[in-house]
């Protein structure tokens, strides 16, 4: 536990106190959606609090650890961990206000003070978020950090962590001009610029996530994209831990060119699930098009990785026959 604590503790600093403070602001909002009876289009006023802070938990405290083991250019490095907390603790910081109002922080057009200083500062935000991601992703491909399979999770986690940031542009209503009414918590109308929801109105969502279960939701694909990088870092972590027991994925080159099947994967269901909320699909009702596209995923994935895995297999079979082919004695 000692070595645990002490690694944390050459995580990046501020990023961590970002993580510290979304972590206790998820503990307020949980607590809120229990004793605040307060609702947001059929949800607590503090679900959209409690669901963004425990996201920037997740990905804050995976791009802490991820600058502390970069070697080139720290300084910057540091610098854009730096803006990227920052940004999340004013932009979420928005979004807990907008709640604790009982009002909306996504697409609110409402003209008091707040809202649209707020909506400025929010959006701007988000191009922060997106720039400092792309610009780390950038950086990374001229980057080693450890071995080959950690190298290119790191590399392909953030940039599509800022693919999924992207699809965010719409979600803030870069992408769209209809408007339509709603109602705050206290009845009041609030005219919303923008939607999450594609071809329907808001509400009618899942549990917990609220993703629309009568249209497309591009919040599927900017989750998805978001997290990528902890998905590719845990497939990369059980690759060198089952690498002890497996002989065949010892090979740096292997578990490299496995990770890289993750990738492949996983990328694709970011670009499906991207393309049927644009076609204003449901995630939960996929059309023949659609399962026709996973399908088709999937047997490209498994291929790939039965031809990687089938070669490395081979490759540990004939290493590990050679010394008897050269033992004179035949043993």
């Amino acid at each position: 536990m000692s070595a645990v604590l002490a690694s944390v503790r050459t995580w990046h600093r501020p990023l961590m106190v970002m993580v510290a403070a979304m972590a206790a602001m998820v503990v307020f909002a949980g607590v809120g959606m229990l004793v605040d009876g307060r609702e947001l289009v059929d949800g607590s006023v503090w679900a959209k609090p409690f669901k963004f802070g425990v996201s920037f938990v997740i990905y804050g405290a995976t791009l802490a650890w991820m600058l502390s083991k970069v070697r080139k250019a720290p300084r910057t490095m540091w610098a854009l961990g730096t803006a990227f907390a920052a940004t999340g603790i004013v932009d979420v910081g928005f979004i807990v206000l907008q709640a604790a109002r009982g009002t909306y922080s996504h697409f609110s057009t409402a003209p008091d003070p707040i809202n649209v200083i707020g909506q400025q500062i929010f959006q701007t935000g988000v191009i922060g978020l997106f720039g400092v991601s792309l610009v780390l992703a950038v950086m990374l491909l001229f980057q080693r950090v450890t071995d080959p399979a950690m190298t290119w999770a790191l590399r392909a986690g953030i940039g599509l962590a800022a693919a999924g940031m992207a699809v965010a542009f719409y979600i803030v209503g870069a992408a769209t001009t209809d408007t339509h009414d709603v109602p705050d918590a206290y009845g009041n109308t609030v005219t919303l610029a923008g939607q999450h929801g594609v071809g329907v109105p808001e509400g009618h969502g899942m549990p917990i996530t609220n993703w629309s279960v009568q249209g497309g939701d591009l919040r599927v694909p900017h989750f998805i994209g978001l997290h990528a990088v902890q998905i590719y870092i845990a497939a990369a972590l059980l690759l060198a831990a089952l690498a002890t027991r497996v002989v065949w994925l010892r090979s740096a080159r292997v578990r490299a060119q496995l990770t890289g099947v993750v990738i492949l994967g996983y990328t694709g269901l970011f670009v499906i699930t991207t393309w049927q909320a644009l076609r204003g699909q449901s995630l939960i009702h996929p059309d023949g098009e659609t399962w026709t596209a996973v399908g088709a995923l999937a047997l490209v994935t498994a291929a790939v990785a039965a031809l990687v895995i089938g070669s490395a297999r081979r490759t540990a079979t004939r290493s590990a026959e050679r010394p008897r082919e050269l033992d004179p004695a035949g043993v």
